[in-house]
Formats: C-alpha cells, sequence, structure tokens
C-alpha cells in the first residue's frame, strides 16, 4: 500500500501542477477580446448565455500528458497507453470542439449522417477515439477479446464523461466520484499501477475544478473525452473480465439512455443528484 500511496500522491501532484501551469500558459497566451483573428474560437456560450473558455480542456489534456510520461510505477507499455488513449482523446475532442456543429448531435445523429455518406466531426470523434481506444487496449490486454472489451471500454468512458460535461463542474465531479473508489480499492489491494493511473487524471481535474465551477471555464469535449478515457483505462487494468464485461454494459445502457433521456433533467429531479450538482456552483438564476 506505502508503494501505491507513494505512486499516486506524486501522479496527482504532477498532473495537478501541470495542468494549473498549462491552463495559465494558455489563458495568458490567449488573444484578449477584439484582438481575435478567428473571433470566439476557444470561446463557448455557457447555460447562463455567458461567454466560457474552452481551454480548460487543453489544459487538462496536456496535464494528465505530462503526469502520465513522468509518473512513477508505470511500465512503458501501460505509460504509451496512458498517453495514446488520454491525448489522442483529446486531440479527437479539440477537433470536435474547434470544427463540430449542432446539425448531428450523439452516437445515432452522427452514424445516421455516416450512412447517408456526411462525414461529421462527431463521426470523425467517433471513429478516432473508438480506434486510440483500441490502440491503448492493445497494449494492456491479454489477447483479442480483452483487447476488444478493453478497448470498447475506453472508447465508451470518453464519450460518457463527455455527456455530463453540460453544467460547470459536473463531469469532474463524476469522474472524482467515479475514480476516488476505483483509487481506493487500488490502495487497499496493493495494486499500485492502478492507484498511478488513476492518480494521473485525478489530480489534474481537481486542480481545474475551482474554474469550472466558477463558470470561467469548461472541460469541453476535449478534456472530457481525455478524462473519462484515462479513468476508463484505469479501471481495465484493475477489473477482472467479469467487472470489465459489467462496466462495459453500464457504459453502453448509460449512452444508449442519453439518447432518450436527459441527465441534466434526472439530476434535477433527485434531491441527492442535484445537491451534489451544486456543490460550489453559483446559485441558478431566478425564472
Amino acid at each position: 500500500m506505502a508503494r501505491g500511496l507513494r505512486y499516486a500522491l506524486v501522479g496527482a501532484a504532477i498532473g495537478a501542477v501541470a495542468a494549473r501551469a498549462a491552463y495559465t500558459a494558455f489563458t495568458r497566451l490567449a488573444p484578449r477580446a477584439g484582438e481575435e483573428k478567428e473571433p470566439g474560437r476557444w470561446t463557448r456560450t455557457n447555460h447562463r448565455g455567458e461567454p466560457i473558455t474552452l481551454l480548460e480542456g487543453p489544459a487538462f489534456v496536456a496535464g494528465s500528458g505530462v503526469a502520465a510520461a513522468l509518473a512513477p510505477g508505470l511500465p512503458p507499455r501501460v505509460r504509451l497507453a496512458a498517453l495514446l488513449a488520454g491525448v489522442g482523446s483529446g486531440a479527437l475532442g479539440a477537433y470536435d470542439d474547434l470544427y463540430g456543429t449542432t446539425k448531428s448531435k450523439g452516437f445515432k445523429g452522427h452514424l445516421t449522417a455516416l450512412g447517408r455518406g456526411e462525414v461529421t466531426s462527431g463521426a470523425v470523434k467517433i471513429l478516432g477515439i473508438g480506434a486510440t481506444g483500441l490502440g491503448a487496449a492493445a497494449l494492456v490486454s491479454r489477447g483479442p477479446v480483452d483487447t476488444l472489451v478493453n478497448g470498447a471500454t475506453i472508447a465508451g468512458t470518453a464519450n460518457l464523461a463527455n455527456l455530463f460535461d453540460l453544467r460547470p463542474g459536473r463531469a469532474i465531479k463524476v469522474g472524482l466520484l467515479t475514480g476516488g473508489p476505483l483509487l481506493a480499492a487500488s490502495l487497499f489491494r496493493d495494486a499500485p499501477l492502478t492507484a498511478a493511473l488513476t492518480a494521473v487524471p485525478l489530480g489534474a481535474a481537481a486542480a481545474l475544478l475551482p474554474d469550472d465551477l466558477g463558470e470561467r471555464a469548461m472541460l469541453g469535449d476535449a478534456g472530457a473525452n481525455a478524462l473519462g478515457a484515462l479513468l476508463g483505462l484505469a479501471a481495465v487494468t484493475k477489473l477482472g473480465r467479469r467487472g470489465r464485461f459489467v462496466l462495459l454494459g453500464t457504459v453502453a445502457a448509460l449512452t444508449a439512455a442519453s439518447e432518450k433521456v436527459s441527465f441534466t433533467k434526472v439530476i434535477a429531479g433527485n434531491p441527492v443528484l442535484n445537491r451534489l450538482d451544486m456543490l460550489g456552483r453559483r446559485p441558478v438564476d431566478p425564472v
């Protein structure tokens, strides 16, 4: 446990410091209002109708990438898998952040458009994250079945995390609430590799949470996809085959449900979930 705790603390610290440094650098280098060559390139309008920066996402990708490269306790193949899953899904998410449209939404919308011969940015992201998920899984799996299951899980968790990035801090809170128990289990069951892998994205995400809750920045597809992919990778290194099938089934069920049900409405209608969702956030504007 001592070794796993040391790996986790160092990995989380590197992730946190690197993510904050990247966010500070990116926001300082970003053109000021009226100076943009392409106005609004890294800016979106949030649920209040206020401008908010997407640079938190690239900062998370950079911070978690640096931590994955430098954190102790990761064998070369696992380190490469973390970089491929996090940076790969983050880059594809950034592409969708910058060039995506709202014409087609969700898996169904993008795949339907693809069936008509229309290649949307979302379809590129779905296929690309599927490929990076399989690539990362191939580095940590045994045999083709494990690779397919693990790859689908990594890609699925990358997409699922993005579905929660609709309100301040929500995606990071979901990451912390799911990654926290995984980290604790890894420490108590003496799984230092999983502890290190889990701590890397949790440290980077926690460091960026204040700006997310303060509605100054958001993860966007880049950050949310990377956060989900890294936690998915950490989970498949810890769970047995049955656990991985259960996790994949849960991710698939939630993703399918999101096509029909609004997670925001479900959360708002549940007192416990709503309290967690509003924790640290600005009060909701009166109607």
